[in-house]
């Protein structure tokens, strides 16, 4: 059993096995479950953010008509030109906003860990998945890998924007998607935790101001940048880059930032981009409410 990172990290390198595998053996145990109804389980979830990005590359539009589109725009930009910040990047960007998109329409996603930060860990995973030409099982345990991650957060955090902002959402599904990238890469442990705070760190304090209080914007775009950032940060992870504070510690620094964040700015929608001249119309525009 495992409740932080260090001691995850622990076991995995203990025994010489996966982090996915860690996660695998400790799901067996408190779920009373055999391997196979897990895999099982862990498949519907794979299928579901599938569909979700094959819904969203053929575009959707949501019922406000504040997002959508987007990530079929992106898809035809990497055909016609080569993206400034590389294909597989903005692969990455275009399927993770695409799987809000398709949030924000009322469409199937899977929380991972939240509705609002359901893109960045589907996102990474199907844009890597052409590079590194994955089995299904490894794109399996890419999940058990992320989730491992964000069920330490879960335990000593949070990862809910009204709890702690931002950075418990789309900080916490980026650098989930971080640590299961580097794993799939064929990293250790060990850098699957520096990937992981690498990413944490550089979302500290990303406040949670949603228009309209609708997930919306920024949502859509702050997944974007989730994917993206995870996608950096394993490859740090991967060059042998270490990340100073430890997990564990960054972890930490990400529930006391949170405890401090005023209301506002916790998915409330009073402060923020919520409160900007523009929000506030876009608010009186789709609710009738005079701002």
């Amino acid at each position: 059993m495992f409740r932080t990172v260090a001691e995850l990290i622990e076991l995995a390198e203990k025994d010489s096995i996966l982090i996915s595998e860690v996660m695998i053996r400790q799901e067996m145990e408190v779920k009373n479950a055999t391997r196979e109804e897990l895999y099982k389980g862990m498949e519907n979830n794979l299928q579901v953010m599938e569909k979700a990005i094959e819904k969203a590359l053929k575009g959707v539009t949501s019922v406000t008509g504040l997002t959508g589109g987007d990530a079929v725009l992106i898809q035809n930009y990497m055909k016609e030109k080569t993206p400034l910040s590389g294909h597989l990047m903005m692969d990455a960007v275009s399927k993770a906003m695409g799987t809000n998109e398709v949030n924000a329409a009322m469409g199937t996603i899977c929380a991972t860990p939240t509705a609002g930060s359901a893109g960045c860990v589907p996102g990474a995973l199907f844009a890597v998945k052409e590079q590194l030409n994955p089995t299904r099982e490894q794109m399996i345990r890419f999940l058990f890998t992320a989730g491992a991650f964000g069920l330490v957060v879960a335990n000593n955090a949070f990862i809910s924007g009204a709890a702690g902002g931002c950075q418990a959402e789309v900080g916490s599904a980026g650098a989930m998607a971080a640590a299961a990238i580097v794993e799939m890469a064929g990293g250790t442990p060990q850098q699957s935790s520096e990937a992981f705070a690498i990413t944490l760190k550089n979302m500290l304090g990303l406040v949670c101001d949603p228009v309209a209080g609708l997930v919306e914007v920024p949502c859509v775009k702050r997944n974007a940048l989730g994917s993206s950032q995870a996608i950096v940060s394993a490859d740090l992870a991967l060059a042998g880059v270490i990340s100073r504070i430890p997990c564990d510690e960054v972890i930490g620094a990400m529930y006391r930032i949170g405890k401090q964040m005023p209301s506002s700015l916790r998915e409330t929608g009073e402060g923020g981009l919520a409160d900007t001249p523009t929000g506030r119309l876009l608010k009186e525009k789709i609710f009738g409410i005079s701002v």
